[in-house]
């Protein structure tokens, strides 16, 4: 048994060197696309769906815990650069935080009641939709009339909707928070790099309570989590380093188009657990 057999034999699921690979590349790229355009672990989720015997609750579960750690780290990369430091900053990431934890931890609970079909359609329909939700924003380039201030009632009222909008299917299909935070709060008016700083913050709470309610019906696959946090914390570092210093708007477009073809394909039901 190799390595990488061995590092990932969990109970009677064991992936090959060429799975544990495959993950891994997944896993980092997912990582770099979290800090740099929001959406990326997205992309965990669909693998551990679409390759692994896996049932909705734990592929679900185990990808919430797998963004705990990113987004602590990409809420340090944000801090660092200077994004989250403002009070305005810190304000309006405790409240789109605490916003997400309800509506997380019920998405949580749902998601025990779903049948893989179900499953798949649901989650098909969210990635779909946010490719085009990406696309449309990069065709007509879609920003707000004018920069949302976030210390003002308003402000901070806008954020907790968008909190409770982005925690329920966060919590629900295991996809964090980014992928629907991001693009909200740029509509709303809030800088794209302060966007995904303040989507890294909420990513910790939506995940983290998320993590908690599938823990409740044992739906945590840790040994897989922890291995497939290595790659996505190197992306994270990655993504958060490169944003600084690129355009992403190429980039956007060509993660949108994939979202789109693997949204597709979900809802076609072509892909079960584990047939890849």
């Amino acid at each position: 048994m190799t390595f990488l057999s061995s590092l990932l034999f969990i109970g009677s699921l064991s992936l090959s060197p060429e799975m544990a690979i495959l993950f891994f590349i997944i896993a980092l790229v997912g990582g770099f696309c979290i800090t740099t355009i929001g959406p990326g672990g997205i992309f965990v989720t669909i693998a551990l769906f679409a390759l692994l015997p896996l049932d909705p609750s734990t592929v679900a579960g185990t990808a919430s815990a797998t963004f705990i750690a990113t987004g602590i780290v990409g809420s340090m990369g944000y801090i660092r650069s200077g994004q989250l430091k403002t009070s305005a900053a810190i304000k309006g990431a405790i409240v789109l935080s605490l916003t997400s934890i309800i509506g997380a931890f019920i998405g949580s609970q749902i998601n025990t009641l779903l049948d893989v079909a179900t499953f798949a359609i649901l989650l098909g329909l969210f990635v779909f939709f946010t490719g085009l939700l990406i696309l449309y924003r990069q065709k007509n380039k879609l920003q707000a009339d004018k920069k949302l201030k976030m210390e003002t009632t308003k402000g901070l009222v806008l954020l907790g909707l968008v909190g409770v909008a982005v925690g329920l299917p966060g919590g629900l299909l295991g996809v964090g928070g980014p992928v629907l935070a991001v693009p909200f709060m740029v509509v709303l008016g809030v800088p794209m790099l302060l966007a995904v700083g303040l989507a890294q913050v909420q990513s910790i709470f939506i995940s983290a309570m998320a993590t908690f309610g599938y823990m409740l019906h044992d739906a945590v696959d840790w040994s897989l989590a922890i291995y497939l946090t290595i790659p996505l914390l190197i992306g994270t570092v990655a993504g958060w380093y490169m944003a600084q210093r690129i355009k992403v708007q190429k980039l956007q477009v060509a993660l949108a188009i994939v979202l789109v073809i693997i949204g597709v394909y979900l809802m076609a039901g072509g892909a079960t657990p584990g047939t890849g």
